[in-house]
């Protein structure tokens, strides 16, 4: 007996539909590997509440500390700079043999990123930049800014920059003072691999701030879309990812996918060079 052709045309389109939602499931539910990478004057432990959602997704999960930092602090020393950060995440790849690996850099973190995203590009899948520096080659972060030194001069005292939050007196997890040479040694962007590698910037914007003024001003972010990166806002303030934890980790999950995709928490305009 044969089939109407109506009848099999729908079971063909079922048979279509089926696949095509498997497919969305089984991407939805494929696994990663997050290496975080954190900010100016932090740790590792700052992403501990974001880390622990990622975890429980069923992610593998590194919580980078560099070096003189969080739990490294007895490390603590003015020759500690962005070259020993960059190190010490590239380490962390190669001794814990990490590939196909979802690199992710908060705030100055993105000066170190950089630095591993050309050093080692055959180990990375994707790269976030969480409200994080995105600069040229041969730029330090205080070229990014636009300076040749310190805005303020006070927050830099015997070689550290020592700024209001870090507190001697406080007691752990806390922010801890960090060298000058972080910040005013040049980072390399030179690696084509690295160039051609698929990357989120991700501004955090304040609920009271506008998206469209925060592109209009944000070098990050114009130096983002000049390279043709995906696009993303998050509302929140610099440090979101302690202040919503968890959206932060569905944010970063759902980047891997959002290849070439603006997604706007509301709308921006390409910014003018």
């Amino acid at each position: 007996m044969k089939t109407p052709p109506l009848r099999f045309a729908l079971l063909i389109a079922l048979f279509t539909t089926l696949s095509s939602l498997m497919t969305v499931a089984v991407n939805a539910a494929e696994k990663q590997t997050f290496v975080l990478v954190h900010g100016a004057t932090a740790g590792g432990w700052e992403w501990k509440r974001c880390g622990k959602f990622l975890t429980d997704d069923g992610h593998t999960v590194y919580r980078a500390t560099l070096t003189g930092l969080g739990e490294r602090m007895h490390l603590n020393s003015t020759n500690v700079d962005l070259q020993t950060h960059i190190n010490d995440v590239v380490n962390l790849i190669l001794f814990e043999d990490l590939r196909d690996i979802v690199l992710t850099g908060h705030s100055y973190g993105g000066m170190v990123i950089t630095g591993v995203m050309d050093r080692v590009p055959e180990r990375i899948k994707h790269v976030v930049f969480l409200d994080a520096a995105v600069p040229d080659d041969g730029m330090s972060l205080w070229d990014h800014f636009g300076n040749k030194g310190p805005a303020d001069p006070k927050r830099f005292v015997d070689g550290y920059m020592q700024v209001p939050w870090v507190k001697a007196d406080a007691k752990p997890p806390h922010n801890v003072k960090q060298s000058i040479q972080c910040f005013n040694q040049p980072v390399s962007y030179k690696n084509a691999a690295a160039k051609a590698l698929n990357v989120t910037y991700v501004a955090f914007v304040p609920k009271d701030k506008s998206a469209e003024e925060r592109a209009k001003t944000d070098k990050s972010w114009q130096r983002a879309v000049s390279r043709g990166w995906t696009i993303r806002t998050f509302t929140g303030g610099h440090v979101a990812q302690q202040e919503d934890p968890r959206g932060v980790a569905t944010l970063i999950e759902e980047s891997v996918s959002d290849r070439n995709k603006p997604i706007l928490d509301k709308p921006a305009e390409t910014p003018s060079k």
